[in-house]
């Protein structure tokens, strides 16, 4: 069923409430329907209680008041602490005699010198080739080091490896490989 627009003569569909063409309200309105209240939901009264609200944060603040108080202790408590007395040693007499206990001795041997720590070694090894751009992982087995990267063949890698063989050296680290991605051996050399 369209209406008609009052003012220009336009076929309007039900439910505009002005008309598309000259903007002016349409005397039958929009045809809604009124909104109805839909009852739902419960009926029932909310019967909870306040009380826990207030009782919880109060409960806490004792506890947290007695721990407190228990940790300082009051000043009108007596100071129950030990008070350690010192055990005397009984003297010799002068008419017994004393017997000096003598330890054995045992000959004293060189310290051994430490293992060297190649931790510092392979962090100037990681620093270096981080400088570089040359990024790679490091890991150690026994003396050998392995660098797995994708840039093994790249020309920077050599020198940068050659800066930092004396301290690997001296780390006790004596074989470097680089080892592509894939695993594949790409420089395999002493230093």
């Amino acid at each position: 069923m369209n209406a008609v627009c009052p003012a220009c003569g336009v076929a309007v569909v039900p439910g505009y409430a002005k008309c598309p063409r000259c903007q002016k309200p349409l005397p039958y309105g929009t045809l809604r329907r009124p909104a109805t209240a839909v009852a739902g939901g419960t009926v029932a009264e909310d019967k909870r209680s306040p009380w826990p609200l207030i009782a919880v944060p109060i409960g806490v603040m004792i506890v947290i008041a007695l721990i407190a108080k228990g940790l300082s202790g009051s000043p009108d408590e007596p100071i129950t602490a030990s008070i350690a007395t010192p055990t005397v040693a009984p003297q010799p007499q002068p008419d017994q005699p004393t017997a000096q206990v003598v330890e054995p001795t045992r000959p004293i041997q060189p310290a051994k010198p430490a293992a060297p720590d190649p931790s510092a070694a392979l962090a100037e090894l990681d620093r270096v080739l981080r400088g570089r751009r040359l990024w790679s992982t490091i890991e150690t087995a026994a003396s050998r080091i392995d660098l797995r990267s994708g840039l093994c063949d790249d020309p920077g890698m050599r020198p940068a490896i050659d800066s930092v063989a004396p301290v690997l050296r001296g780390a006790g680290l004596t074989r470097l490989r680089c080892l592509a991605q894939s695993g594949t051996v790409v420089l395999e050399r002493d230093l």
